[in-house]
């Protein structure tokens, strides 16, 4: 079986999109276990993930691994799907 090539700019956009993931899943794991969306505790780690992530994606862009749309693709799709985390949480939290 031949082994498939992948590009270098299809490893960094996969790369990115698993950071995603990962931060996606500490706030899923912060709201069901940890602390309440209004903490500010959740709120620093939701900011200084998405900071990092920001950035790392910043630099595959200026280093021309990933276009700059699929970059603001990737983190408005990650921001989309924490606020109905966060939306869930809310109406749980009053239900």
């Amino acid at each position: 079986m031949p082994e498939i090539a992948i590009s270098v700019e299809e490893k960094a956009y996969a790369l990115l999109k698993e950071d995603a993931e990962k931060i996606l899943q500490l706030i899923k794991v912060q709201i069901d276990n940890l602390t309440m969306p209004q903490c500010p505790l959740y709120e620093e780690v939701l900011d200084t993930q998405m900071y990092g992530l920001s950035r790392e994606i910043d630099l595959a862009v200026r280093l021309n691994l990933v276009s700059e749309e699929k970059g603001k693709s990737l983190l408005d799709n990650l921001e989309r799907q924490l606020n109905i985390l966060h939306e869930a949480s809310q109406k749980s939290a009053q239900g």
